[in-house]
């Protein structure tokens, strides 16, 4: 039951209605009991810290698994307690809907990609890209193509995520033709240099430096960079213009 405990014995649900009283909590636990028969409750304490030698605080999630099966409801909740002759008791309760970790703040400098882009390569060709949060804001997913005549001819997926090993940003891309290939993010300013190693379905080993650099929020330029195939040093190609399709900010 997400809600709010009160020094004064008071209990707030997440509708706001309120309940005092021995009768009134009695009932209240009653029908939150018949309506959940069998279920199983779980307490995972995630963090506990003393505040003086006689309160301490508690913060952890609650789980609830129903009898019949299925997926437990989860709850947040942070817990002040007291000891009085002995003995801890506790002076206050809130829970609150869980919410799962994301790493979001990692994303900070690059969250500016989020929605859709489109840009001209060259006369009749042209690319398009789109940023996307997915699981829980723990990657951005990115979809990307080259298109001649409005037609797609390449292209491919980019997952961003955090490596909390070594701290950085990393990204793994796959392509529509089948091959696949990883990168590193490194950050100056305004541009993100993404050092990048890839294989081809024909096996070919591919490296490359590709620029991201940000002009405002609706214009960035990529540079491809330090392009090698097979050992054999290639031209640059031309940067891209991308400009964030309008009405696609986020």
């Amino acid at each position: 039951m997400a809600g709010f405990w009160t020094p004064t014995g008071e209990y707030t649900d997440q509708d706001g209605h309120k309940y005092q009283g021995r009768a009134e909590l009695e009932k209240l636990y009653a029908k939150a009991f018949a309506a959940n028969k069998g279920a199983k409750l779980t307490i995972t304490v995630t963090s506990a810290r003393m505040i003086g030698a006689e309160v301490a605080i508690e913060e952890g999630i609650t789980e609830v698994a129903p009898a019949a099966g299925g997926p437990p409801s989860v709850a947040a909740f942070s817990a002040v307690l007291v000891k009085k002759d002995g003995e801890w008791y506790f002076e206050s309760v809130r829970d609150s809907v869980a919410h799962p970790p994301s790493n979001a703040a990692h994303f900070e400098g690059i969250e500016w990609l989020l929605g859709e882009w489109t840009g001209e390569v060259a006369k009749g060709e042209s690319s398009r890209a789109s940023y996307a949060w997915a699981e829980n804001r723990n990657f951005i997913v990115s979809s990307f193509d080259t298109l001649l005549g409005g037609v797609p001819v390449v292209g491919g997926t980019q997952w961003i995520g955090w490596d909390a090993v070594d701290k950085q940003v990393r990204s793994w891309n796959f392509y529509s033709g089948g091959g696949f290939g990883e990168a590193v993010w490194a950050r100056d300013g305004n541009a993100w240099s993404l050092i990048t190693t890839a294989r081809t379905a024909d096996g070919k080993k591919i490296s490359a430096t590709n620029v991201i650099t940000r002009t405002d929020d609706d214009h960035f330029t990529l540079q491809m960079t330090k392009l090698v195939v097979d050992g054999k040093p290639m031209t640059d190609p031309a940067p891209v213009k991308m400009v964030r399709v309008k009405g696609e900010k986020k």
